[in-house]
């Protein structure tokens, strides 16, 4: 594992979720028992509405779980395997909270190790001048940012990481496109149902350690 987050691909390679703007343990969790029309029902004590998601979009395999911890990594560190689209909140006790995630076909480029600078609920979201110069039609109108919303492509909640003080470009996110998770889309970061990036923002603080393992490397190896 390299100890900087290595870009192999140009940033704006990762412009869909650009936008301008020692590990912590975190709390045990128990095992994810409640019904999925809970764990995944809509949500009404937010800024904007998050849908419910739709039990045929729901694959067993990517809902939250609590699982055996196959990282190795400390406490508090959340591990973000492209591979198997999983990202891992490691706990105490050999267990991690697992999550599904899409991938940008982009976004597997990227390995290493960052922090999480900052996060933001309901976040702001601009496309890069690239993104506008290639599709001006599609991202002009957006061009001094588009305010958080049930629209917005970063959705509920993002996380920023950050190498070196510098910002990566590369966000955990939420979708509000959520038979997108487990698959690898044509652009964006890593991205999230809205349901579990809520929940993620609210287990992880800034400063937390990720790790993003190589695209083809799963999480055991």
């Amino acid at each position: 594992m390299r100890a900087g987050l290595v870009a192999i691909a140009l940033p704006t390679l990762l412009a869909a979720c650009a936008s301008t703007a020692e590990t912590t343990p975190v709390a045990a969790v128990t095992p994810e028992t409640r019904p999925e029309n809970h764990r995944y029902g809509a949500v009404t004590d937010e800024l904007f509405p998050v849908a419910a998601v739709p039990s045929s979009r729901l694959k067993p395999q990517y809902m939250r779980q609590l699982v055996d911890d196959p990282t190795g990594q400390p406490p508090g560190t959340v591990v973000v395997d492209p591979q198997s689209r999983y990202l891992y909140l490691v706990q105490q006790d050999g267990k991690a909270l697992r999550y599904g995630v899409g991938v940008g076909r982009e976004g597997m480029a990227w390995s290493g190790t960052a922090t999480i600078a900052y996060k933001r609920q309901w976040p702001r979201w601009t496309p890069t001048q690239d993104m506008i110069a290639r599709e001006p039609e599609k991202y002009q109108k957006w061009a001094n940012g588009m305010d958080g919303g049930d629209r917005n492509p970063l959705g509920a909640r993002a996380l920023y990481l950050f190498e070196g003080g510098k910002d990566t470009l590369y966000r955990i996110h939420g979708t509000n496109e959520p038979w997108s998770i487990g698959k690898a889309m044509s652009s964006g970061c890593i991205r999230m149902m809205n349901q579990d990036v809520i929940d993620l923002y609210g287990r992880v603080p800034d400063g937390a350690k990720v790790v993003v393992l190589p695209a083809n490397q799963g999480a055991g190896a």
